[in-house]
C-alpha cells in the first residue's frame, strides 16, 4: 500500500479535526477489517488514516431511552455477548452469528459494518463502483451471479452489510458528527444506490464519523433474520431477509420484512409485510409473504436463482419470529 499519515486522536473533537474535504485525503480506521484490504489493494488511498479505537465516548454497548445505543468502536463480539442485544434483538444476534470469521468478529465494529465497501468483484478490481465501460454496464453482460435481483439504476452491487436489513427492520438511526455539527438519520436512508462513480454508498461525507447507532426499545416485538449461504465460515450470504412482528393474540398487528444481500441497498418489501396484518404466521401465510417480497425482483442473466433464496429467507425469518422454526 501506499505511505501515509497515522494519527491516533483520544477525543471525537481531535478526529474530527483530523479529516479533510475528500475521501483521499483521510480514512477512519476503527476495526480496518475492510480499510485495510481496500489500501492493500489500492482502492483506497488516503493521505492520513485516523484510528478511533482510542475514543472512549464512542464505545461500548448499553440501554439507552428504553432502547440500544451501539457505540462505533462496539465490536461484533461485544453485540454477540451483550446480555440485552440477545434478550430483546435476536435479529442483530443472528446477522453477527453468521459472520463466520472469529477473527473478524473480534476487531470488526457493528458500525464499520455499514460503511463497509460492496464486495462487487468489479469494484474489488478497480472497474468502479458502478462496472461501466464504454458507457455499458460490465455486470449485465459478465459475471453476475452474486449481484442484486432489485437494481432499479446503475448500480448492480448488492449492499454488504450484514446488520443494515436488521437495523432498518428495527427501525434504527445513526448519529453522525463533523467539525460544524451533529446529524441523525435513520439507517433506512443511510443506505444509498450510486448514480455515479464518484458517489458513495452510504450517507456519511467525508469530514464526518458515525458515532453510533440507537436501536428502539423493542416493546415485545418479535423479531429475527434468515441468511442463505453458499458455505460455513466466512463468506458473505447469498439473500438474507430481515422481520420484525408485532402481534395481536395469534395475529400479525404490524411487519416489516427487509430483504439483505440483494440489491445496492436493503430493500424494504412493503406490500408482503402489508399482506400478513391480521393473519396467523403459518407456513402457508410465511411463503406467501416471500413470494411477495420477490415480486418486483428483476434478476440478471445468472442470478436468477436469488430470486428463490430470498423467498424463503422471508418464509424462514418469519417462521423464526414466530417461534414456528
Amino acid at each position: 500500500m501506499n505511505a501515509f499519515e497515522y494519527a491516533s486522536p483520544a477525543t471525537l473533537k481531535e478526529a474530527l479535526g483530523l479529516l479533510g474535504n475528500s475521501w483521499s485525503e483521510a480514512a477512519v480506521l476503527a476495526g480496518g477489517t475492510d480499510l485495510l484490504s481496500l489500501m492493500k489493494d489500492h482502492i483506497a488511498e488516503p493521505k492520513r488514516v485516523v484510528n478511533i479505537k482510542g475514543i472512549k465516548e464512542l464505545g461500548g454497548i448499553a440501554k439507552s431511552g428504553g432502547g440500544l445505543r451501539i457505540g462505533a468502536n462496539a465490536t461484533v463480539d461485544e453485540l454477540m455477548e451483550s446480555a440485552l442485544v440477545r434478550a430483546e434483538y435476536p435479529s442483530l444476534v443472528a446477522a453477527a452469528r453468521g459472520i463466520g470469521s472469529p477473527q473478524v468478529r473480534n476487531m470488526g465494529t457493528v458500525v464499520g459494518d455499514l460503511c463497509q465497501r460492496p464486495r462487487c468483484w468489479y469494484y474489488r478490481n478497480g472497474f468502479g463502483l458502478l462496472a461501466m465501460k464504454g458507457g455499458k454496464s460490465l455486470v449485465e453482460g459478465g459475471q453476475n451471479e452474486f449481484h442484486a435481483i432489485f437494481a432499479n439504476g446503475p448500480a448492480k452491487f448488492v449492499s454488504a452489510s450484514s446488520f443494515g436489513p436488521a437495523l432498518v427492520a428495527l427501525g434504527a438511526k445513526v448519529k453522525i458528527a463533523s467539525a460544524s455539527g451533529n446529524r441523525e438519520v435513520a439507517v433506512a436512508d443511510f443506505f444509498k444506490a450510486p448514480s455515479s462513480d464518484g458517489d458513495r454508498e452510504i450517507d456519511l461525507k467525508p469530514n464526518e464519523i458515525v458515532t453510533e447507532i440507537v436501536v428502539p426499545a423493542a416493546k415485545g416485538a418479535k423479531n429475527a433474520t434468515y441468511e442463505v449461504r453458499n458455505k460455513e465460515g466466512l463468506d458473505w450470504p447469498l439473500a438474507t431477509a430481515s422481520v420484525v412482528l408485532t402481534m395481536k393474540g395469534a395475529n400479525v398487528a404490524t411487519a416489516k420484512i427487509v430483504l439483505g444481500h440483494v440489491g445496492p441497498t436493503p430493500v424494504v418489501a412493503a406490500d408482503a409485510a402489508s399482506s400478513l396484518a391480521g393473519k396467523a404466521i403459518t407456513e402457508e401465510t410465511a411463503t406467501a409473504a416471500g413470494k411477495a417480497a420477490v415480486a418486483g425482483a428483476k434478476p440478471l442473466s445468472d442470478n436468477g436463482y436469488k430470486v428463490h433464496l430470498a423467498a424463503v429467507a422471508v418464509k424462514r425469518a418469519l417462521l423464526a419470529a414466530a417461534g414456528k422454526a
